[in-house]
């Protein structure tokens, strides 16, 4: 797998990630929260997005060998 997510886009991953994840485990939101959170956290932490590689989008500068 080629990093395709980077800087930016990797932060607020990570970030809105755990923040649904967060208020999901609070009740604010469903079940989904967990599983969207996990998703969108996990394509941060991973730096790979299938739903980039789908559509030809690279976000991330460096490129992998």
């Amino acid at each position: 797998m080629k990093a395709n997510v980077g800087g930016i886009d990797r932060i607020l991953r990570i970030v809105a990630g755990i923040v649904l994840i967060a208020l999901a485990a609070l009740g604010t939101v469903g079940i989904w929260g967990y599983v969207v959170g996990a998703i969108v956290l996990a394509t941060g932490v991973l730096r790979f997005c299938g739903a980039y590689a789908l559509l030809g989008i690279n976000t991330c500068k460096t490129t992998n060998a």
